[in-house]
């Protein structure tokens, strides 16, 4: 068994939260398989994209069903990623900063119609146009203040040196608004800067503090700080670049986000981000004020502004999209050698956490494959406890990954729906992909089409002790490689 094997399997966790009704749910036939056809999926889709490392976690309300990591934290040392590797969240920071913002608007501090020259007197951009409109908290919390995206200074290039507070302050008087207010969303990393700046000048805290002892320490985020340069070579994983024309990934610097900090300071887990997700449905539920008021926070989740465009729609802070006829929140990261995403589903009290410590890959749409892989499975065993069919043992023998050579990629056998299921990898689109199997005769096997009816055959090949070997489709043998 090899370690990055080991790590992933030794991450499943069934009872994350001790409670007696994670169990049955995440041992329901419908939802295991579902499970670990995400893990299958993800442990390969890492390989044939050679990204360093993956981590990733499944919620179902106050229950993480599984959470993990495969590949390297570090290919120097071949240190494992794992469901406890620290990555960099970068702009998932946002949601933190965020919840600031509206606490200190609940206890009255402030108003999100505020002129940010209220609170900041040393704020020097104008407002665009000639209305007279301001440039108010709520445009930067939902990135229509019409601001720059940066902050003048050049940070996201190396060596990624981030600038401090007053260099932030002296920049200001060299930009210029892009926009009025309230025309176009423009996403500004200095926009939920200077939010930050607001929690700090009306709670007469530094920004970092008031976070940790008013969101952080009561949430029990214990894993999610300023990035930790103590954790260098231990718990945070080395970020990478993107893939090169010669199909490398670079290793890149550590850096610190110093005044971008509330844009973009961020480090945790996905466990951490699972827990998150959980005291928000938690939240929702009860209707308390817990951290913040549950009104408040469905106010966050609501759309508060929508580009001209009619594509990009913001709540306050929080990102807000369809897919799939579904409407998801939450917000993704992407710093120097980091990706990660937070998508939840408020309506159905499920969420998906993702890291990666690579850039070049579409985070949200990773979480959404792994989103779209569990969450029927879920629904439908919360709605029929208990009416899961599990699959024939016999049919363990299956199981397993057989080789696409020599046109690539490679076949997985998993059971799915009683039966079983091949899935051709890697694949971008797993639950499209993915093609039922009913057994018609001793090792043989036929594609179920969506409509029930059977068609081309799938033989396997055993060996002495019964294992499968092989299997032939097309008449073209797939010999089992793992």
């Amino acid at each position: 068994m090899t370690v990055v094997r080991a790590a992933a399997i030794t991450a499943v966790l069934l009872l994350s939260s001790g409670t007696a009704a994670a169990q049955p749910l995440a041992q329901d036939p419908r939802v295991s398989d579902a499970l670990e056809l995400a893990r299958v999926w993800l442990e390969a889709q890492r390989a044939y994209e050679q990204v360093p490392g993956v981590s990733a976690a499944i919620v179902s309300d106050q229950d993480v069903l599984w959470k993990g990591g495969f590949g390297a934290a570090d290919l120097a040392s071949g240190r494992p990623m794992t469901a406890d590797t620290l990555c960099s969240i970068c702009s998932i920071s946002k949601l933190f900063t965020s919840i600031a913002v509206l606490q200190q608007r609940d206890a009255g501090r402030l108003r999100l119609d505020d002129p940010v020259k209220k609170h900041l007197p040393w704020f020097s951009i104008e407002p665009g146009g000639k209305d007279g409109a301001d440039i108010t908290i709520e445009g930067l919390l939902t990135h229509a203040a019409g601001l720059p995206r940066e902050a003048d200074y050049p940070y996201w290039a190396p060596p990624f040196t981030f600038p401090s507070h007053d260099k932030i302050v002296e920049g200001l008087s060299r930009q210029r608004a892009l926009y009025p207010p309230e025309t176009y969303f423009q996403y500004s990393n200095l926009g939920l800067t200077l939010a930050g700046e607001v929690v700090a000048a009306t709670s007469g805290t530094p920004f970092n503090d008031y976070l940790s002892a008013s969101i952080l320490k009561p949430l029990g985020l214990t894993s999610t700080t300023t990035m930790p340069e103590n954790e260098r070579g231990k718990r945070l994983a080395t970020g990478y670049s993107a893939l090169t024309r010669l199909g490398r990934r670079e290793p890149q610097p550590f850096f610190t986000a110093n005044g971008i900090a509330p844009a973009a300071g961020l480090a945790s887990d996905v466990g951490d981000l699972a827990r998150f997700a959980s005291w928000q449905f938690r939240l929702l539920e009860s209707g308390g004020t817990e951290v913040l008021k549950a009104s408040t926070l469905r106010e966050m989740h609501r759309v508060h502004f929508t580009d001209p465009d009619f594509e990009t729609t913001w709540g306050l802070g929080f990102g807000v999209f369809r897919s799939g006829g579904k409407t998801f929140v939450g917000h993704g990261g992407e710093c120097p050698g980091y990706r990660s995403q937070l998508l939840l589903m408020p309506a159905q009290k499920i969420a998906v956490t993702f890291m990666a410590n690579a850039l070049g890959l579409p985070a949200r749409t990773w979480a959404l494959r792994l989103y779209e892989i569990v969450a029927p499975s879920i629904l439908a065993a919360r709605k029929e406890p208990g009416k899961g069919k599990a699959a024939d043992p016999e049919l363990s023998r299956y199981i397993g990954a057989y080789s696409g050579a020599p046109w690539g990629g490679e076949t997985a056998i998993v059971t799915w729906e009683g039966s079983l299921a091949l899935l051709e990898l890697p694949t971008m689109d797993p639950m499209k992909d993915l093609e039922k199997l009913k057994k018609t005769a001793e090792g043989v096997f036929r594609v179920e089409r969506k409509d029930e009816t059977l068609g081309e055959t799938v033989v396997f090949r055993t060996g002495p002790d019964g294992r499968a070997t092989s299997f032939e489709r097309h008449n073209v043998p797939s010999p089992r490689v793992r």
